[in-house]
């Protein structure tokens, strides 16, 4: 299936497209160089863009825009480290299926952690524009629910009395993993916004 296809799929129709996902056979590195790595892009160009041009609201200071040299590097660490939360969450799902009576497959776990970020990152091209940025929210929000439809679609072959427990206990382990990286980020790059708007 073509990227533009399962983008549509997984956003209009994602109990019916996970069933499909399910049958797939692919690999982790598939995963992420023909959909992740892609799709990925989409915030992390519309952060650089929006950043450069834009600025960002920062507390206590206003607007503050970034150079572009510094905008660059942001997107290329917030590109990184949505990659790498994707990961994680990948290896967190597979290491907590015995947990919830479900069986261990890492492409699988992949596919869950993969798919269920279509919808925030292609939200993300609200990046751009500042005023636009809290919409990403809704992007991530949807996201969660094309997960918990994905632990119910039986991937990991989770009894259908343990599917929310099991998407409860992977979702605050990912979302203490963005929150920290998110925190890095902002630290590292705090220091080089310059020129308020």
């Amino acid at each position: 299936m073509d990227i533009v296809s399962r983008v549509q799929a997984i956003l209009l129709k994602p109990k019916e497209e996970w069933i499909t996902i399910k049958e797939e056979s692919t690999s982790v590195s598939q995963l992420f160089t023909s959909y992740a790595m892609i799709l990925a892009a989409i915030p992390a160009l519309s952060q650089f863009i929006g950043l450069a041009i834009f600025g960002r609201h920062i507390p206590f200071r206003g607007m503050v825009r970034y150079g572009f040299g510094t905008a660059f590097f942001y997107a290329i660490f917030s590109y990184i480290a949505t990659l790498l939360t994707v990961y994680v969450l990948g290896i967190v799902i597979n290491a907590l299926a015995t947990s919830f009576s479900s069986k261990q497959d890492q492409v699988n776990a992949m596919k869950l952690s993969v798919y269920s970020m279509t919808a925030a990152w292609v939200v993300g091209v609200v990046h751009l524009i500042p005023l636009l940025r809290m919409l990403a929210w809704v992007g991530l929000l949807y996201g969660l629910y094309i997960l918990y439809l994905g632990f119910s679609a039986a991937l990991m072959e989770t009894p259908k009395d343990k599917v929310l427990a099991y998407f409860l206990v992977s979702l605050v382990i990912a979302l203490v993993v963005t929150i920290v990286l998110n925190m890095i980020l902002g630290a590292i790059f705090l220091v080089g916004a310059v020129s308020r708007v």
